[in-house]
């Protein structure tokens, strides 16, 4: 990491941190299940000072026949974590496993878990699975928070999401609130992320998931941050410290843009804050994501034969107001849409977070064209945003939703008409609405 090793020699030290965990002395967050394959996954974690890491795993339900990953080496350099691949695996294997610290094992009090995906290809039909989504996740910490009452709050919801047992967990942005000691350092934003990762709440869902991630403003910079923050390649670098993607920075010049599968569905993750122009910008170039991302993002759809295809972006996309860093302020959107439409790609919904309230928009044209769906949830454990006045009139009616939740999404039925059911689920394990949609509706007339 050319950025760390020419610009951070004193490491971090997370002693002021350690008063979060429960359990371990040498374990400070994690671990986590990062990118599942079918012959490799990744195991993340955070200890409190230097150590050496390693893992045992075996198949589920044979614990006898058990196999030992590499030992790793935390360091200060990188905020003590590191990532553990472990391969070579077979595929559609659910594995238990142990973790140790210095040769010491270290136990919670739930299995540590992860998953290779199935081969089905040529085979059978896809396998059903599950994802949960869920953006802005603020977690209070009194002194440098803005006076009054905590801006966070039910973090139980982590442990309403992990009872679920989704296959994986998709963080939409927004998932640490960088504050104004933090941005402007390298080590202040390493300390906001070991603050937030470092909860007890939120410790089980990382070690059973699976988990991807994109960013919006807060874990890039300062709030509405753009292409001109100054210190974006040192927000890069902890997002890949902090985070176990399986790729980044897909368009060759910089920021988080990536994609990964799942099954038979695709999940395109876009940077919209590495290419963004200012808001007040009065001439030049006025974008989200920037030519070169909207390209990759063409190129990919098309390459696609996903029958959804999860377009996953911080901004809301498909909301008609132009206000609150919409897609609708940029010419962008049009743009998409219309490239979407002119090389008939199949299949799209967007998925996005930001707004602290939760919502459905659609956007239907002619009758040749399938609707375009564009899930919005948020927030997990940030303030609630509560003017449902707000016009948006591509919003389905009922769905507003201004409380703390996260999005269950279900994929099953067989090869070519699957199903994809969405659930908003709020703090307390309570749905507040449910949408269905077959892959046929998303498909354009013949």
């Amino acid at each position: 990491m050319k950025y760390l090793i020419g610009c951070f020699l004193l490491g971090l030290s997370t002693t002021g941190l350690n008063a979060q965990k429960t359990f371990s002395s040498l374990l400070q967050s994690g671990p986590m299940a990062g990118y599942s394959t079918m012959r490799e996954v990744v195991i993340w974690v955070q200890t409190t000072q230097p150590a050496s890491v390693y893992i045992e795993y075996w198949e589920k339900d044979s614990v006898k026949n058990r196999f030992k990953s590499e030992t790793i080496q935390t360091q200060a350099l990188y905020a003590n974590t590191g990532k553990i691949v472990v391969y070579p695996l077979e595929p559609g294997k659910k594995y238990e496993y142990e973790l140790f610290i210095n040769g010491k094992k270290h136990i919670r009090p739930y299995a540590f878990t992860f998953q290779t995906q199935p081969l089905w290809q040529y085979r059978t039909d896809p396998p059903p699975f599950s994802f949960a989504a869920g953006s802005c996740a603020f977690i209070n910490e009194e002194k440098y928070d803005r006076p009054g009452k905590g801006y966070g709050d039910e973090y139980f919801i982590f442990d309403s999401i992990a009872r679920r047992k989704p296959d994986f967990m998709l963080w939409l942005g927004d998932n640490i609130y960088l504050r104004e000691p933090d941005w402007d350092s390298f080590n202040g934003i390493l300390y906001r992320y070991t603050h937030t990762r470092s909860i007890p709440e939120m410790q089980s869902l990382l070690a059973t998931t699976h988990h991807y991630a994109i960013w919006d403003d807060h874990d890039y910079g300062p709030n509405n941050a753009d292409r001109s923050f100054w210190n974006k390649q040192a927000s890069y670098e902890a997002f890949q410290l902090f985070w176990a993607n399986p790729t980044t920075n897909a368009t060759g010049e910089g920021g988080i843009t990536g994609k990964f599968s799942w099954n038979d569905c695709d999940f395109f993750l876009l940077d919209n804050r590495w290419f963004r122009a200012p808001e007040n910008l009065r001439e030049g170039n006025k974008e989200i994501l920037g030519k070169k991302q909207i390209d990759w993002l063409i190129d990919a759809l098309a390459f696609s034969r996903a029958p959804f295809k999860f377009v996953c972006v911080g901004t809301q996309f498909i909301s008609s107001v132009p206000d609150k860093e919409n897609f609708a302020i940029y010419p962008e959107r049009e743009e998409i849409i219309r490239r979407i439409r002119a090389n008939k790609i199949e299949g799209v919904i967007f998925l996005t977070g930001d707004r602290h309230f939760s919502e459905i928009s659609v956007f239907k044209e002619f009758s040749k064209y399938y609707p375009l769906y564009d899930f919005t949830i948020s927030p997990l454990t940030s303030g609630i945003y509560e003017v449902a006045t707000e016009g948006n009139i591509y919003r389905e009616n009922g769905t507003f939703v201004a409380e703390r939740a996260f999005g269950w999404f279900e994929v099953s039925g067989k090869r070519k008409e699957r199903v994809l059911t969405v659930s908003l689920i709020n703090s307390k394990g309570e749905i507040k609405w449910k949408k269905e949609i077959r892959e046929t509706e998303l498909k354009y007339e013949k």
